[in-house]
């Protein structure tokens, strides 16, 4: 099996289009058809089913679908491996965080990022949850929140504070909390589907704890604000996104006395691409912006 064929079906086969493969991989479309044919002769079987829109996997075409993927990975892992022995970061770099950190914190350091590595494709995933970041062909994860044991490669990046905001409107209707236990009967918004624990440090009482139960549940601080700002209750947002608000007058700080909760914030990665030289210089700058920014 040639591989430059192999690559123009596993785009086939992603994109569900010949004419998508092709602008994707920047080859005519007739050059995509040509290379699925070569590779549908050395197979000797159909593996794919055309219509006048759409492309279709065969029984075939799925099953050589992963193989193909798995391939095109360890050729690019090659490639950017000894990219990185050069000291030459190249190829795509593919990054999955969540909306309100890419926002905020993410792409204002791209442009100066793309700019200084010429030879980087940057392609961003907007996603909160954990991934197959070997199916999905992740290079690099940031995940806010404790890790769970998944074989990963992590480093540590600059925490994030949580301040516990509600909207005006929400506070005359229910009154503001000045204690820890006033905020027992409260409406809650968490990233967390179940019970919880908040833990508050407050001036002369220590660590204080409440168990909550969210009525409103959103993992993605973005939408969370959006929610908060309406008066959907009490939540905590990350105070890069808090500050704002609250200086709009769209949300009140509540409890402002006690110490503020952070966040951990991990970057990952697969421990075969700890020698890729586009992931090592991908979170060496974003540790270094964060560290100048002091993201809060």
């Amino acid at each position: 099996m040639d591989l430059t064929d192999l690559r123009a079906f596993a785009r086939i086969a992603d994109l569900k289009s010949v004419s998508a493969a092709a602008r994707a991989l920047n080859m005519p479309k007739s050059s995509v058809s040509r290379s699925l044919a070569r590779l549908e002769a050395v197979v000797g079987t159909a593996l794919v089913e055309r219509s006048n829109r759409h492309v279709r996997l065969t029984d075939a075409g799925a099953l050589l679908h992963p193989h193909a993927l798995r391939i095109m990975n360890d050729v690019d892992e090659a490639e950017t491996a000894l990219g990185g022995f050069v000291g030459v970061p190249r190829g795509t770099l593919r990054v999955s965080a969540p909306l309100s950190y890419v926002h905020a914190l993410i792409a204002p350091m791209l442009p100066a990022f793309l700019a200084s590595y010429p030879e980087v494709r940057v392609v961003l995933d907007l996603n909160h949850r954990n991934v197959d970041m070997i199916a999905q062909e992740i290079d690099v994860a940031i995940r806010m929140g404790s890790l769970v044991d998944s074989g990963l490669v992590a480093r540590r990046l600059p925490s994030l504070e949580m301040w516990l905001c509600a909207s005006p409107s929400y506070l005359k209707a229910r009154g503001t909390p000045t204690s820890v236990a006033d905020l027992a009967g409260h409406d809650f918004m968490d990233r967390i589907d179940g019970t919880t624990e908040w833990t508050f440090d407050t001036p002369g009482r220590g660590k204080e704890h409440i168990a909550i139960y969210p009525r409103a549940v959103c993992p993605e601080p973005a939408v969370g604000l959006v929610m908060l700002m309406g008066g959907a209750g009490i939540g905590r947002l990350p105070r890069f996104m808090a500050e704002k608000a609250i200086a709009a007058g769209e949300l009140v700080r509540v409890l402002p006395q006690a110490k503020p909760d952070t966040t951990e914030v991990n970057a990952l990665y697969p421990s075969h691409r700890s020698l890729s030289a586009k992931v090592r210089v991908f979170i060496d700058a974003l540790a270094a912006h964060l560290g100048g920014k002091k993201p809060r």
